[in-house]
């Protein structure tokens, strides 16, 4: 048999935060210097989408001034482009900040308030005619964890992406330019997002591709207290981008690049071995 010959895993998204206060990196990254470097590592470790951000949308946090964002993301991505010729995404709610990121290379928009933010974001979107991710997210960032409420956390997620990837496409977005992302974090409580993670097939069955964001989030500590920090969640991390990718996500957004790569790897190895697939 050839090992060569198994079927790809999905899509890995590597996540640069140039962000002072990243609830990760805790800022660790945010000189041009250390954030370029850091992106070529996790091209190395395989890598396959690198997510630029230069605000942080982690729980309680403050908005950054359009310009200032810009200043963090454009000089990065330029000097990526100049290295690389991947998908580069920028994670940003603004849309002039998107159209400078697109101007210096980036080709996806990675959008936590699923084209919302403004008035214009929408027409942006398809103007840009690049790939956009649409996620759900109720509040805003600063607010979204104070005590967020569904009826049926499932069906409303669902519903609320249905009808912003319809909004996308009334506005001139191409159906197959979008994504769709179910904001694991954002908004929710644990249940909600285990909830969410067990039955992502009902957003997989709108037939638009699904990522899949979970790492280092506070979903594993709110099933292993031990993981306080972090630094502490790459087992669950990783548990559930398997998950993930089982139900139907097309890719994972992660901060543990390679470990993330070479446990899809397994996974798809040993699919490639079940009943009823050729092992030659």
């Amino acid at each position: 048999m050839d090992r060569q010959s198994l079927v790809k895993p999905p899509l890995v998204m590597g996540i640069v935060n140039v962000t002072p206060d990243s609830f990760s990196d805790g800022g660790r990254l945010a000189t041009q210097e250390a954030a370029l470097a850091h992106a070529l590592r996790l091209i190395e470790q395989g890598a396959d989408v690198l997510d630029i951000g230069g605000e942080s949308t982690r729980p309680g946090s403050d908005p950054v001034r359009e310009d200032e964002e810009i200043d963090r993301v454009a000089p990065l991505i330029t000097a990526l482009r100049a290295r690389w010729d991947g998908v580069i995404s920028i994670d940003t709610m603004k849309p002039g900040v998107a159209r400078a990121a697109v101007e210096a290379g980036a080709t996806m928009w990675n959008d936590v308030t699923a084209l919302m933010h403004a008035s214009d974001s929408l027409a942006t979107a398809a103007d840009l005619g690049c790939a956009v991710v649409l996620m759900h997210m109720k509040g805003a960032p600063k607010t979204m964890q104070d005590d967020p409420h569904y009826d049926d956390v499932v069906a409303e997620v669902v519903a609320h992406l249905a009808a912003r990837a319809e909004a996308a496409m009334t506005a001139g977005v191409a159906r197959e330019k979008i994504w769709l992302d179910p904001g694991i974090g954002f908004a929710k409580t644990t249940v909600h997002n285990l909830m969410l993670s067990a039955r992502l097939e009902a957003l997989v069955e709108l037939d638009f591709p699904v990522l899949y964001a979970t790492s280092r989030k506070r979903v594993v500590q709110g099933v292993d207290a031990s993981a306080v920090q972090a630094s502490d969640r790459l087992g669950g991390s990783l548990a559930l981008a398997l998950e993930g990718v089982r139900r139907g996500a097309r890719m994972v957004r992660v901060h543990d690049v390679r470990e993330t790569v070479q446990a899809l790897k397994l996974q798809a190895a040993v699919a490639a071995m079940a009943p009823g697939r050729s092992a030659s």
